[in-house]
């Protein structure tokens, strides 16, 4: 009974409040230091991250073609940690190599701190106001990879022009990467879905930690809690499920409502414009019949 109370405190915390570092655990901050020795690397899996992820994109939505509002959307979100586009920047280690800083690709995600942080202000360095531009020409150039990144990367924001400096010897050395749980992650991709949902305020309720020992991920249950376990997840599960479709519902019918709103402006724009061409050449009409010919004179 004490495991279903604290799954229904955790499972409403979930629902609702949208997890964020606890208060009481310092978040971590990037260090701006070590950007000028990064951003060349981080601009090139900037654009192979917007090129993987528009053919991504375009192949969800075959045999339509990606519209320039798309492409905008992934350029906005690729560099914000709390959006899905970011992803990648949780899978990188910056790993001292003499006097240089390497972003080495891990195979998964990883805990979130300084590093992260850099890598990800970094990117948001990199991008600024280009990310209209960027999109533009990904839109309307369909550039491969290698023109991508000599474009972003050269051209346009010339995070690559010159050479990183080297390393100060009296660096501290970055925190070591440390991978998280598949279920964390999941956890936390449930979350982050969740955020925007109505009647889900942004508020720091609990910790990651905190919401991992309440749900007791992998520990030991009493068989008799099994049961009613199982059926409060799936009762839950269902309403949550009915919240969503009906919000989606509501989506459809506003999306419906400004499309039939748009067409009936648009006719009545036509109509208009129809009615002022007719009185228009009527008016001329009237105009040159009014006119003395010369037999009249």
């Amino acid at each position: 009974m004490k495991r279903l109370l604290s799954v229904v405190l955790v499972l409403l915390a979930i629902a609702w409040f949208p997890m964020f570092e606890c208060s009481k655990k310092p978040s971590a901050t990037a260090r701006r230091e070590d950007i000028p020795y990064i951003k060349c690397q981080v601009c090139e899996k900037l654009a192979a991250q917007l090129y993987h992820q528009v053919e991504k994109k375009q192949a969800e939505i075959a045999p339509k073609k990606i519209s320039e509002y798309q492409i905008i959307e992934i350029a906005e979100n690729v560099c914000n940690l709390k959006k899905a586009e970011a992803d990648w920047i949780l899978q990188i280690d910056i790993v001292e190599q003499g006097d240089k800083l390497e972003l080495v690709e891990q195979n998964t995600e990883g805990q979130c701190n300084s590093e992260c942080k850099t890598i990800e202000r970094t990117c948001q360095e990199v991008m600024g106001y280009s990310d209209t531009d960027v999109a533009e020409y990904l839109y309307s150039s369909k550039p491969n990879l290698d023109s991508l990144v000599n474009y972003l990367c050269k051209d346009l924001t010339e995070s690559c022009s010159t050479k990183p400096p080297p390393v100060p010897k009296d660096r501290t050395p970055g925190e070591p990467f440390v991978a998280k749980s598949s279920k964390e992650a999941e956890m936390e991709k449930m979350l982050r879905s969740m955020e925007g949902m109505p009647g889900a305020p942004s508020m720091k309720m609990y910790s990651r930690d905190d919401l991992m020992n309440m749900k007791n991920f992998g520990g030991e249950d009493d068989d008799e809690d099994e049961d009613e376990d199982d059926s409060f997840s799936s009762n839950l599960g269902k309403v949550l499920r009915e919240k969503e479709s009906k919000k989606n519902d509501w989506k459809t019918k506003i999306t419906r409502g400004v499309s039939k709103a748009g067409d009936a402006i648009k006719q009545h724009a036509y109509t208009v414009s129809n009615k002022a061409r007719h009185w228009w050449r009527a008016k001329l009409g009237g105009l040159k019949s009014s006119k003395p010919t010369k037999q009249e004179l």
